[in-house]
Order: structure tokens, then C-alpha cells, then sequence
């Protein structure tokens, strides 16, 4: 959740260090503070609230030069978001300086140790533990490295550390065990970070880390553990987008960016899907085709948009394989003791690759012997390495804690893999899997021609800025559509808003409509005598009978809507299994063009983080 920095080289490790904390914020801008190895001790400054607090004490007050430091911005868990409890955590000598992303479990046992030991706690945070347990530890005959060793093998929940120390001034020492830590190799200079986004200014060589690993980094060599001490073996790979890629680009926003992106986004998603033979391939696709042609049960995990993703992707392997398909919310699915056999696809859906609740879904998983697919954004992230297979979704990075980009990338890739098992299996012909895969390579340029018609509805979103309530109603694959609008509306406005399957209103959501309530319908395709576009019509008229102002999104050409729509929003006419693909972005816009004339920061919502590496 919390982002983390470190840097160990020639340049002036501050600056290196709050670099990487601007590409990291979204992560968390509950406070942020640095940390730096200066003649015998560690100099350190943090604020609460967003970087910029923490830039303007600098700009007053800077640190001293070092070549060595560790930053960190935070999503508060422990402790209120304060200067008290903003990382950096020292030792009361000031020899020692911890941040941390995650949570741990144990921390009141240790807590109540240290202190029976005469250690006094200046914050609320179960890290400042971590900074009192490696001082009590640390001998420097054996070095930073051993002590967080050390004091790893004592800790439980998920975490990622990293320490500097006064007495080893070329030195920064990083863990992790369930929560995201990348190695960034450079000439003469090493780098740590939440994600690759921290030094891809820098280098675009980076390292996994794998679970409960320590590494040490010097100006000239990086060493990677296990926490036994035993070397561990390391995977290098290459970044293959760059540090334009994580700005801005003259956007206001990076969600304004990152919708225009999506075109491009769905395309690279796409890209070398069929081979010379005309069959679709998925690269990364680690089972054989045995394995797939056993599968006779698929559950989907997944959290938030994802989440809804996933929902529209039941829709497709259904519809495509004819296997049983289930959708599971990622933080609830152990719970529940779900029945799972060797012969279960689990396909766990996760932008970041470290959301928590979907990793630990997934380890159940595979504890009671299913197979695991990821689709994933994230090369190298945990998710996918822990899967039996992955497809990546290549949306490139996705700053804005509202997912767009990720979300539509998401949709196409899981209508891959149900196209791909049609083919495993047989359920479709070849001619049909190279049709639809062809209908996929359309949406890029009917995205590109819906974005250039979004001003009325970034108008239509500027009148609404008082409106207390928003509802979304859909069905068929439009009903998580409808869930994934209200989602954007709750994120961004901060207001009520409600997805409903079109058919429930009657069972109970009816009673919310008020005299010009927005409400927001997602209409199917009437081609074909669809009887899902008629009922649907009903259920328009039903809301306006009570008075709400109607807002209908339905395709070019549909006739049928325009008596009972009080503002028509038009999309390029696609596949039905295709639409939430075209009906979402305009919701996209909605939301962002609201949140923008209520005066809130888009791209980081109150109490929300990019990465979930909690659960």
C-alpha cells in the first residue's frame, strides 16, 4: 500500500529518494518522510499530509548530503496520519531508520517487550517495533543484513522493510515477506522500490524479490538472501516502458491520461495474440493443453474493479466454453471453505499483482491443489510468480488510484483466455475464435471515436456537482457495468451511488427514486429482437414514472431509447460480450468530470491507495 524508496549511489540520495515518492504518492499521501547516512548518524525529515508538505520543510530546512537514503509515502494502518507516525522510524540514538509497508500481526507482543527492555516508543506504529528490534540485534560484525534477518524470522503478518544505518553508510537493507519490494540495478548505483515507477528514471533493470528474501545493497554489488541466511537465486528482467510513461504528459490528471491511454492500452493487449497459423496464442500460458481440457469448474477472484471484470468475464467463458463459472470476491473467498479440485481453474485478476486479498485467495488456492491463471499488469509482481500461468495485460503503469486503463485492459484479456480455452477445448471453431479476436482488434479505434464525443457528457457531469445521489442500473453483462460507475462515482465524488441489476429495482431499490434523481442506464443492443434491450426499456420507464432524470447509454442506431431518455449518450455498436468494453468510458469520464467540479483531487481519493497490500 505505502510507497518505498531507497537509493544507495554517487547522487545526492534526497533527491534520488523524493523522485522516486512523487511517481509513488498514489500509493499512499497520508505523510511522507526521508532518511539519509551522515557522519555517524541519520538525518531525517517527514510531515503529515500529501509530498508536498515534506518538499516545502525541505525547501526551509535540507538534509546533509549522502549518497545513502530510504523514503517512504504512507497509507495509514497503525497510528493516525501524523508527523508522529510518518515514516521514517529512528532509534532514540538516531543510528537506525526503518520504513515500512504492510502490517505486523505481532507487533503488541514485541511492542510490550521492548518496552518491559527500557526501549521508549515515539509513535503509534507497529514499525517503530521494527526499528527497536534491530538496534537490540545488530552487532557489526555481522552487519544491518543479519539484524533484519534476524529480526524477519520473529515477524508475522505482510511486510516490506527497509533500514539504513549509521555505521554502515554504503548500506540499505530491504525485506519482504507478502508485500512488494523491486531491486532497480544501476552503474555504481542501486535502487529499492514499492514498484519499478520509484528509479525507472534511472535504470529499466530490475530484480524480483521473492518471498521472505533480504537484500543488501551497495554502490557495487546486490545480495539477496532467504531469511535463514542461505543465498537466494535472482530473476533480472528488463522495464520496457520509461519514465514518460509514468508522467503526466500535459494532462491535469493522470486519470484524464490514462482514459486517453486506453486505445493504445487495449491494443498492446492485443498484440501477437495469432500466430502464422491463425491460432490464438497466449505467450505466457504455462499449462498445457491437458490440463485446460481437464477444468471442469473456473472461479474467478478478484477485488474492487477488477472485481467487475471479472464479472463480465463469467459472462464470456460461459458463453464461449460452456464450463461452470463462478465469480468470488478475493477477501472472502477463504472463508467460505469453497469446494476446489485439481481439476478447478482459479483465475485471479489483479492490476498491481500485490492486492492482498487476492494473493492470499489465491495461495488457498493452490493449497487445495487448483490450478492458477493470473491476468496481471505488473510484470514481476508476486501474483503472477506464484501462479501456474499469467496473462499479462500490458496497460503500462497505472498511477491514478482510480483504475480505467487497467479495467478495460482487464475485460479484453480475460475475453482472451475464454477464447483460448473455446479453442483448447473445441467449443468453437477456429473461424469463430479468429472472428471474435477480430471484433477485439476493432475496439482500440471505436475507444478512440467515443473519446472524442465526451464533452457533453463532461458538461452533463459539471451541472450535477449538487446532486446527492447517482444510481446505474444494467443487465446482462451492463449490470457491472452499472456496479463499476457507481464504484468511480463513490471513489472520486464521494457521494451515494448504486449499481442495481435493472430487474432487482422493483424488489427493493425502486423505494430510493426521487423527483429528478440522475440515474444512469446501460442499454443492450437491440439487434437481433434482443428481449434483454425491451425489458430494460420497461425498467427505464419505470424510473421516470417516479419523477428521475434518465441518463441512457445505448448504442448507435437504437431508436427504441429515445422517447425515455432525458440525455442519450452514444457508442460505436459492438458484440453484446463487447460492450462493457465502449459503455464504461463514458462513465470513466462522468465520475472524473464530477469529482473535477466538486473541487477533489482526481487521482488521489480520500482514505484510498492505488496498491491494496493489506488485507
Amino acid at each position: 500500500m505505502c510507497g518505498i524508496v531507497g537509493y544507495v549511489g554517487s547522487l545526492r540520495a534526497d533527491d534520488v529518494v523524493l523522485e522516486g515518492l512523487r511517481r509513488l504518492e498514489y500509493r499512499g499521501y497520508d505523510s511522507a518522510g526521508i532518511a539519509v547516512v551522515t557522519e555517524g548518524t541519520v538525518a531525517s525529515a517527514k510531515r503529515a499530509g500529501k509530498l508536498v508538505q515534506l518538499e516545502t520543510a525541505l525547501s526551509e530546512s535540507a538534509l546533509p548530503a549522502s549518497g545513502t537514503g530510504i523514503g517512504h509515502t504512507r497509507w495509514a494502518t497503525h497510528g493516525a496520519p501524523n508527523d508522529r507516525n510518518a515514516h521514517p522510524h529512528l532509534t532514540r540514538a538516531q543510528s537506525i531508520a526503518v520504513v515500512h509497508n504492510g502490517i505486523i500481526e505481532n507487533f503488541a507482543r514485541l511492542r510490550a517487550e521492548l518496552e518491559d527492555a527500557d526501549y521508549e516508543f515515539q509513535s503509534e506504529t507497529d514499525t517503530e517495533v521494527v526499528a527497536h528490534l534491530l538496534d537490540s540485534v545488530y552487532d557489526p560484525a555481522t552487519g544491518l543484513a543479519e539484524a533484519m534477518r534476524v529480526v524477519c524470522r520473529r515477524l508475522d503478518g505482510a511486510f516490506t522493510l527497509v533500514a539504513i544505518h549509521a555505521d554502515e553508510p554504503g548500506v540499505v537493507v530491504g525485506a519482504r515477506r507478502n508485500s512488494p519490494l523491486v531491486v532497480g540495478r544501476g552503474d555504481n548505483e542501486n535502487f529499492l522500490g514499492s514498484d519499478v515507477s520509484a528509479f525507472i528514471g534511472y535504470t529499466r533493470k530490475a530484480i524480483e524479490l521473492g518471498q521472505d528474501q533480504v537484500v543488501e545493497l551497495r554502490t557495487d554489488s546486490i545480495t539477496v538472501t532467504n531469511f535463514d541466511g542461505t543465498p537466494a537465486q535472482i530473476t533480472e528482467y528488463e522495464v520496457t516502458w520509461d519514465a514518460e510513461a509514468a508522467e503526466k504528459g500535459g494532462y491535469d490528471y493522470f486519470m484524464l491520461k490514462e482514459i486517453a491511454e486506453q486505445p493504445q492500452a487495449v491494443a498492446d493487449t492485443l498484440l501477437g495474440r495469432i500466430n502464422d497459423d491463425g491460432l490464438l496464442v497466449l505467450d505466457e500460458m504455462r499449462l498445457s493443453d491437458d490440463d485446460l481440457r481437464s477444468v471442469d469448474k473456473i472461479v474467478l477472484i478478484a477485488c474492487g474493479t477488477a472485481y467487475h471484470a471479472g464479472m463480465i468475464a463469467k459472462y464470456a467463458i460461459e458463453h464461449w466454453t460452456r464450463i461452470p463459472c463462478e465469480i468470488e470476491l478475493a477477501s472472502e473467498f477463504r472463508y467460505r471453505d469453497p469446494i476446489l479440485t485439481r481439476d478447478t481453474l482459479v483465475i485471479a485478476i489483479s492490476q498491481s499483482g500485490e492486492t492482498m486479498d487476492t494473493l492470499m485467495a489465491l495461495r488457498h488456492a493452490r493449497e487445495q491443489g487448483a490450478r492458477v491463471l493470473a491476468v496481471c499488469n505488473v510484470n514481476g509482481s508476486t501474483i503472477p510468480r506464484e501462479s501456474d500461468a499469467v496473462v499479462y495485460t500490458h496497460a503500462g503503469p497505472e498511477i491514478a488510484v482510480a483504475s480505467t486503463k487497467a479495467f478495460l485492459t482487464q475485460v479484453v484479456a480475460v475475453h482472451l483466455v475464454a477464447l483460448y480455452l473455446a479453442q483448447v477445448r473445441g467449443t468453437k471453431w477456429g473461424e469463430e475464435i479468429r472472428h471474435h479476436v477480430e471484433q477485439l482488434a476493432q475496439m482500440p479505434s471505436k475507444i478512440e471515436e467515443l473519446l472524442t464525443t465526451m464533452e457533453p457528457v463532461r458538461e452533463m457531469a459539471a451541472s450535477m456537482a449538487d446532486a446527492q445521489t447517482v444510481l446505474f442500473i444494467g443487465r446482462h453483462v451492463g449490470y457491472p457495468v452499472a456496479l463499476e460507475g457507481a464504484l468511480k462515482v463513490k471513489e472520486l465524488a464521494y457521494m451515494h451511488a448504486e449499481g442495481f441489476a435493472a430487474g432487482e429495482l422493483k424488489h427493493g431499490p425502486i423505494a430510493l427514486l426521487e423527483e429528478g434523481m440522475p440515474v444512469v442506464a446501460i442499454v443492450p443492443s437491440p439487434r437481433g429482437r434482443s428481449i434483454l434491450h425491451d425489458k430494460v426499456i420497461s425498467n427505464i420507464q419505470e424510473v421516470r414514472a417516479r419523477g428521475a432524470r434518465m441518463i441512457v447509454i445505448a448504442e448507435e442506431g437504437d431508436t427504441d431509447v429515445e422517447p425515455y431518455a432525458d440525455v442519450l449518450i452514444r457508442i460505436p455498436a459492438v458484440p453484446t460480450l463487447m460492450q462493457p468494453i465502449l459503455a464504461v468510458v463514458p462513465l470513466q469520464v462522468f465520475a472524473c468530470a464530477l469529482a473535477t467540479a466538486k473541487g477533489f483531487d482526481v487521482d488521489q481519493p480520500r482514505n484510498l491507495a492505488k496498491s491494496v497490500t493489506v488485507e
